[in-house]
């Protein structure tokens, strides 16, 4: 027979303070948790406040980043105003040339600009012998006539030299030519012709020689089909529309204005021709100077100094020539200054005149 032992009245109380006190370090634990969480903010604790107000805020923080963008629109749309009004110049601007270059008229401006361009490279000046032609001169030529001249080299640094040379001047009323030599020290220095015909408006060359000490001979052509300048030293060419000279023939056209519109010199005033040389042309302006005396074969007589020159940055020589009226308008001295102040003076010795050609 077993026989039970009751509980212990002490055992029971133990149960209970272990059980309350495992909720206390749970409720201890469960309570940490809480503190830490908030001071994280992990949890947000109620503040009294309805929760749409949270909302809100959160709401308004959110809408306040994407203000960025705004500028982004504003920049973007005024682009594609200001296009509008571009194409208005551009149609006034080339409205004279759309006759012609009647193609397309919304095309821009600047394939017509393009080749103006390229015209005028090719053609320097063209409006250069239009000028010319627009002055009146009346022209009478002096007869044939040969001229010999004394000749001096004055270097700007060292001794002058000494030569001669010569000019011949022939013509029949329709065709003329121009030789010309030129020599110091027996040296050939300087060889040119200049031949053509002779019309209303005075010499009208064809060819143009010339032919330097060591060097080659070059050849200006005054081509009437089509009307051109070439050269057979340079690639350039110019139109020819009448009055053109070459650097041997303008002393004669001048001398030939000289005696049929001697009006024309004035001291200050200036006779604009355009002249071509060996490699290039432009218009010369030759200057009236006045009136001279010149000493010829030991008489003084009176003649009219003009001059050429050659405009800035230029290489080319200056001209200086005295033609005196007593004597047909014959260019009596002549003068080719360099570039470097070297000059070639010639005052004439001899004059032949004669009606054979």
């Amino acid at each position: 027979m077993t026989t039970e032992i009751p509980p212990s009245p002490h055992k029971q109380p133990r149960k209970r303070l272990l059980t309350g006190g495992l909720l206390v370090l749970l409720a201890s634990l469960l309570l940490h948790l809480i503190i830490i969480s908030w001071a994280r903010g992990l949890l947000v604790l109620p503040s009294g406040k309805p929760q749409d107000d949270t909302m809100v805020v959160a709401a308004t923080l959110e809408s306040e980043a994407p203000v960025i963008p705004k500028p982004k629109i504003v920049a973007a749309k005024p682009k594609p105003r200001p296009r509008r009004p571009a194409p208005a110049p551009v149609v006034e601007s080339p409205a004279p040339v759309a006759e012609t270059t009647s193609p397309p008229a919304n095309e821009p401006s600047t394939a017509s600009t393009s080749d103006d361009k390229i015209v005028a490279e090719e053609t320097p000046e063209p409006a250069a012998p239009e000028a010319e032609t627009g002055i009146a001169y009346k022209i009478d030529l002096p007869p044939s006539a040969s001229l010999k001249y004394d000749i001096q080299k004055i270097p700007k640094e060292g001794a002058p030299t000494y030569g001669s040379g010569t000019i011949s001047w022939r013509t029949d009323g329709q065709l003329y030519t121009v030789d010309g030599e030129f020599g110091v020290l027996f040296i050939t220095a300087l060889r040119f012709r200049s031949s053509g015909s002779i019309t209303d408006i005075g010499i009208v060359p064809e060819l143009y020689s010339e032919k330097r000490f060591r060097r080659s001979e070059t050849n200006t052509h005054f081509q009437r089909d089509p009307e051109l300048i070439s050269f057979s030293a340079s690639t350039k060419f110019y139109p020819r529309t009448g009055g053109e000279q070459d650097r041997a023939s303008i002393i004669w056209q001048l001398a030939g204005i000289g005696r049929g519109d001697s009006e024309k010199f004035v001291a200050g005033t200036s006779i604009d021709l355009f002249v071509a040389g060996t490699r290039d042309a432009e218009t010369w302006h030759i200057l009236v100077i006045g009136q001279e005396d010149i000493v010829v074969d030991g008489t003084t007589i009176s003649a009219w100094h003009v001059a050429r020159a050659p405009r800035r940055g230029s290489y080319d020589q200056k001209l200086d020539i005295w033609l005196a009226p007593q004597l047909n308008w014959y260019p009596v001295r002549l003068r080719y200054t360099e570039a470097n102040g070297d000059y070639l003076d010639m005052s004439l010795s001899n004059l032949n005149v004669s009606a054979s050609h």
